[in-house]
């Protein structure tokens, strides 16, 4: 999960995403004029709603950004049986996923460019996701998109290369 702001400080929006971390795909969003638990809990209901996978089986990983902390977000999460992870420091490396996600909208489609009402920019933001989750390949899905590899029937193992071998793990988390 991860809140990303769009806009400028004169006209802002922010952009709560959740991203399946296995396939990279965009399962929830909500974009909204303020940074409160409301949107969060909104883009964390979508992609409840659109799950594909048992949900225990689940771990929700974020900041500690107080949306996540609050007493809501934390509720919704218990009720659906998702353990929930959360960085220990503000180190970005520690939830990569979703900065990459963020950079991938942000230099690849230019999402916070553009300074314009929320109308708007939510149908520039939907556009982009869809093409994101449909068209855009990425090379941690061997050239797949985030659709295909979320449809997959069976999850299929990832190879990671360290420094010195390769592992096979599984990527969902």
């Amino acid at each position: 999960m991860q809140t990303l702001l769009i806009g400028n400080r004169a006209n802002p929006s922010y952009l709560s995403l959740i991203t399946d971390a296995y396939s990279k795909k965009i399962v929830g969003h909500h974009l909204a004029d303020n940074l409160n638990t409301e949107s969060s809990l909104m883009a964390l209901k979508k992609a409840l709603k659109n799950k594909k996978v048992n949900l225990e089986s689940l771990i929700h990983h974020s900041d500690r950004g107080l949306q996540y902390c609050s007493n809501e977000y934390q509720r919704l999460l218990k009720k659906h049986q998702i353990n929930c992870s959360m960085t220990q420091n503000s180190d970005p490396y520690e939830n990569a996923v979703a900065e990459r996600v963020n950079g991938i909208l942000k230099q690849e489609f230019d999402i916070d460019k553009y300074n314009i009402e929320t109308p708007l920019r939510r149908k520039i933001v939907n556009e982009s996701i869809e093409i994101y989750n449909e068209i855009r390949p990425h090379f941690s899905n061997h050239y797949l998109t985030p659709n295909q590899i979320h449809e997959q029937s069976v999850l299929k193992m990832k190879t990671y290369k360290t420094k010195n071998q390769s592992k096979n793990v599984f990527a969902l988390v």
